[in-house]
């Protein structure tokens, strides 16, 4: 190690570190020696039962510490502006939250190549989220962009807008696909709910939109998921039931499942991480 990381890293134990070296300020760790000291601590956090002081400075030191990760995966996307890089940086650092919880060490792989990934989905995610208004496939968003680009064209060329027709012959699709991509782009941007319906009434008395719309029952959604998911958990055996419910209706840790189960904390996490995902496929497929 370098004499900079040198003075940031203690051999002496400290209260709450367990066996693992105290590190004063994990975020002065230089890269290189990140990744060693991030393999020794993740040994360690998958050892460590939820919740306890030494769990909380393993998890919380490997974040400090892999903060460089975040702001090299954010560098690509620094043409945004300097106003959203700070929720990019928020964002990208869920991303290695979720790396760091969901690393298994007998993968065989660098967590650095590990946590990449989940850090720069985390960005995308976040930019295609909050760019359009509305929702709408990957597909009808690049579509959107090549109808512009195509719409301004024929424009100059025939010193007047496209029809739907002149577009698709343009672009080699049909017309309810160029159709489709119209519609899509009014996603874009949102109109303001308080602005007029339009309506017919007059300035003093026009309605706002928002007033013309119902609310929804905040039950409703937790309904419907609860009983789409009734059928997949009766599926289940009795052990993955019991493991569900150990889990989610006591809240009980990983830890205490296992000593339930009389089986390691990191068997019990395979078990949810199958379970989990056999009830995540049956609830997409419905």
């Amino acid at each position: 190690m370098n004499a900079r990381t040198t003075s940031a890293v203690s051999r002496d134990v400290a209260d709450g570190a367990g066996d693992l070296p105290w590190i004063e300020d994990a975020g002065r760790i230089a890269p290189r020696d990140a990744r060693e000291l991030s393999r020794l601590f993740l040994d360690r956090l998958q050892v460590l039962e939820e919740g306890t002081r030494e769990y909380q400075y393993a998890r919380n030191t490997l974040i400090e510490m892999n903060l460089s990760l975040v702001a090299f995966a954010a560098r690509r996307f620094r043409h945004r502006g300097s106003g959203e890089m700070e929720d990019v940086t928020q964002v990208g650092t869920i991303g290695l939250i979720k790396a760091i919880d969901r690393f298994d060490l007998s993968r065989e792989v660098e967590f650095t190549s590990f946590a990449i990934p989940y850090i720069v989905g985390e960005m995308k995610r976040f930019f295609r989220d909050t760019t359009w208004a509305v929702h709408v496939p990957r597909r009808l968003q690049e579509l959107r962009v090549t109808l512009a680009r195509s719409r301004e064209a024929l424009a100059t060329t025939l010193n007047r807008q496209p029809t739907v027709a002149e577009l698709a012959a343009h672009l080699n699709l049909s017309e309810e696909e160029v159709v489709e991509g119209l519609v899509a782009a009014n996603g874009y941007v949102a109109g303001s709910l308080d602005g007029p319906t339009g309506d017919g009434e007059t300035d003093a008395k026009s309605r706002r939109y928002a007033e013309t719309i119902g609310d929804d029952d905040p039950a409703l959604d937790l309904f419907e998921d609860l009983h789409a998911l009734g059928p997949l958990l009766q599926d289940l055996d009795e052990r993955d039931r019991a493991i569900i419910e150990m889990r989610f209706g006591r809240e009980m840790t990983q830890a205490d499942i296992g000593r339930e189960l009389n089986v390691s904390q990191m068997h019990v996490s395979r078990l949810l991480s199958r379970i989990l995902t056999r009830l995540r496929t049956g609830l997409l497929s419905t």
